[in-house]
């Protein structure tokens, strides 16, 4: 019961109809407000309608005001399903990795701004849009766009990968963004990565999110795939403001490819 309310909670905006346009969230706020109260009776009351009965609760930090904090009992195929991140071509392994890894950050204090998950997804090829920006707050897809990978990873697919400065190639793992500045490409972001020996060199790297008017359709329509970077996960220019405003400071960022060698060497991971 505690499951199905939870699943529904977050899923209540979605399946609300607003009959009045003059005030569109009364009727939204009452069913959920009235969803709440159920929610936390059940929760109160349930070691006592269930005598006999183990019941195991899971305790989340309550850092952050951001997210509804039930979200984070919440299983990633359910996520995944509810989201319908599988319409947009998003790896469903990439996105299991991506919040088991969020939920240990976020866990251990890391995750300052957790309105959002980005994901890199470079199983796929760069003719795809294989970025997918989640706003966990509002509980949808807030962007899926395209996203670059090193000139020296390969060519239309990521295939390798280095920490080393100077490699020209991406790095996976999980990062942190940072602080915003203004570049050679315009407004770009830092961003730190949190594992050592995989991506823990970004910052010296001067590995950083920033537009590029190489990463765009327009540009595949007179070459085979997007433009590479120097190990940058390059956005497309025309959007890249959007992006940098919605997941700086603080933000969970996932570059995932299906390699043995990060997947198994991840302490995010696996530890």
């Amino acid at each position: 019961m505690r499951d199905i309310l939870i699943i529904f909670w977050i899923l209540l905006p979605f399946k609300t109809t607003e009959i009045n346009p003059k005030k569109p969230c009364v009727m939204r706020c009452k069913m959920k407000s009235v969803v709440t109260i159920f929610f936390f009776a059940v929760t109160l009351f349930s070691p006592v309608l269930m005598s006999g009965t183990t019941y195991k609760t899971k305790f989340v930090s309550s850092r952050s005001t951001s997210i509804n904090s039930a979200l984070l009992t919440v299983s990633s195929t359910v996520l995944y399903d509810s989201l319908n991140l599988g319409e947009f071509g998003l790896n469903k392994k990439a996105f299991a990795y991506a919040w088991k890894g969020y939920l240990n950050l976020y866990e251990k204090g890391r995750i300052t701004n957790p309105g959002y998950l980005s994901i890199a997804d470079f199983s796929q090829s760069s003719r795809n849009k294989r970025l997918y920006i989640v706003d966990l707050q509002e509980m949808k897809l807030f962007m899926n766009t395209y996203v670059a990978h090193g000139r020296n990873s390969g060519g239309e697919y990521a295939k390798t990968f280095s920490n080393r400065p100077e490699s020209h190639k991406s790095s996976l793992g999980f990062y942190i963004t940072g602080n915003t500045y203004t570049g050679i490409h315009g407004l770009s972001l830092q961003i730190t990565g949190l594992e050592k020996g995989i991506n823990d060199r970004a910052l010296a790297r001067k590995i950083v999110i920033h537009g590029a008017e190489y990463v765009s359709g327009d540009f595949m329509q007179e070459n085979p795939f997007i433009g590479r970077s120097y190990g940058c996960p390059a956005v497309p220019a025309n959007e890249r403001d959007i992006i940098i405003n919605a997941i700086k400071e603080g933000s969970c960022l996932f570059i995932y490819h299906p390699s043995n060698l990060y997947l198994n060497r991840s302490k995010i991971l696996n530890g």
